[in-house]
């Protein structure tokens, strides 16, 4: 089969490779579409590497090529010899993480047991840690991964199943965890959040946008902070008020429109340093912090010697993995699959590129997600 490998830091190639062959509790999937991801473009460019051998050594891409691709859906193609559920012909969205069930264990970790399995004893990401990723004609994915493509939904927006399960996860575990500030709080310790500020409108932020506002049923000031006019406009539409920080001072334009108050949640989902150096100035004291971004450019802990002082709570979630329903499937999954396919949240508006071939995607990594008018890139091979 086909696959798109990268080889070194900004060089990819389309190599010939063995068609993965399922074991007995897999399928083998015929990728439809991937979605390309910040954590990808962070592989891509040398900035970060998840991958470690059996003794902790990190695993260069010099030693073994990466095949990237972790928000993916397709058609299987063959089952294995123990699955009962899935079928040849199912289309299907993945949960990218390897948990224990996954794997095949007769007793859960500690993290699978409580729901939190994106932390597993166990865990392992399709395109990021190891397992071969979905850029690729076929892959192989553990069934009981797969959740059943009920509607007809376009492959590209079932693709983005994956990173909109990364915005529901971390606004369940924000909704979970003891804060100052809470979302219809109503009691003296529990005091309600009125205003949410969330830094940067790319595919993160737009979901954010739209999962507290359309889910959550938020009605209190989202304000979207966003350089490009484009993204920033799109969060307007989605029911945030957009600041352009290269045009206005944010700390001026927050604390006029919380008339002082500053805010109860921030969620920085864009990584960048000199927006997170503005965060004590922008936040009341024991606030929330969702820190999301994955900084990569230029942020200063140093920042931390402000931050303590006002106590705020901060919150690192990672990953779209959690808790089980009933049948093992992934439940995150499973709910932002029906919220794309319900039009409760629209992934559309987000898609801006669009890759047909494996040939056509390293454009994607090497410039078009540069540019002005990007927000996020889907390849669609079916």
């Amino acid at each position: 089969m086909k696959a798109l490998a990268l080889i070194a830091p900004h060089k990819m190639e389309v190599r010939e490779i063995a068609t993965p062959a399922p074991s007995a509790n897999q399928v083998l999937l015929r990728v439809g579409a991937v979605g390309l991801c910040g954590t990808d473009f962070h592989i891509f460019e040398g900035h970060a590497n998840y991958r470690r051998d059996a003794t902790g050594r990190l695993i260069s891409l010099e030693d073994e090529p990466l095949i990237l691709g972790h928000e993916f859906c397709g058609i299987v193609e063959e089952v294995g010899s123990a699955v009962k559920d899935v079928t040849a012909g199912d289309w299907v969205v993945v949960d990218q993480g390897w948990n224990c069930l996954s794997h095949q264990k007769a007793d859960l970790c500690e993290y699978c047991a409580t729901g939190d399995s994106h932390q597993c004893a166990n865990y392992a990401e399709h395109g990021i840690t190891g397992p071969q990723g979905a850029l690729a004609e076929f892959v192989a994915v553990p069934a009981i991964n797969t959740v059943r493509i009920e509607s007809e939904l376009a492959l590209q927006q079932a693709a983005l199943t994956e990173p909109l399960g990364c915005i529901a996860h971390s606004m369940h575990v924000v909704q979970k965890t003891p804060t100052r500030y809470q979302f219809n709080g109503e009691t003296t310790a529990e005091r309600p959040i009125k205003h949410i500020l969330i830094c940067g409108a790319g595919p993160a932020g737009l979901l954010f946008t739209q999962y507290i506002r359309n889910v959550m049923g938020f009605d209190g000031l989202v304000i979207v902070t966003e350089p490009s006019e484009k993204r920033r406009k799109l969060a307007e539409e989605f029911g945030a008020t957009g600041i352009d920080p290269t045009q206005t001072d944010l700390v001026e334009a927050v604390n006029d429109l919380t008339k002082g108050e500053r805010i109860q949640l921030l969620i920085e989902s864009a990584g960048v340093g000199p927006l997170f150096k503005q965060i004590p100035n922008l936040i009341r004291k024991q606030a929330t912090v969702v820190l999301y971004g994955h900084g990569h450019h230029g942020v200063d802990l140093g920042v931390m010697n402000n931050i303590q002082f006002i106590e705020p709570t901060l919150i690192a979630p990672t990953g779209a993995s959690g808790g089980f329903d009933s049948d093992g499937r992934p439940s995150t999954y499973r709910q932002s699959l029906e919220l794309i396919a319900s039009g409760k949240i629209n992934v559309s508006k987000i898609i801006t590129h669009h890759y047909q071939s494996l040939a056509d995607v390293p454009a994607g990594f090497a410039q078009d997600h540069f540019g002005a008018d990007y927000i996020k890139g889907v390849a669609v091979f079916s």
